[in-house]
């Protein structure tokens, strides 16, 4: 049980360094598109050669 005492903070703050890190990609706008993403997957004009 005394094991417990460790690994109660460690999780905690391995959670909060997993939220902080969720709101910093919010705030960069890393989830901006969702829409167009999900449409880009479907289409079938796929180039897996990046444009010019």
């Amino acid at each position: 049980m005394g094991i417990l005492t460790f690994l109660i903070p460690i999780s905690l703050f391995m959670g909060g360094v997993g939220l902080v890190a969720f709101f910093w990609a919010l705030k960069k706008g890393q989830f901006d598109d969702p829409q167009g993403d999900a449409n880009r997957i479907l289409t079938k004009e796929y180039d897996d050669r990046p444009k010019q």
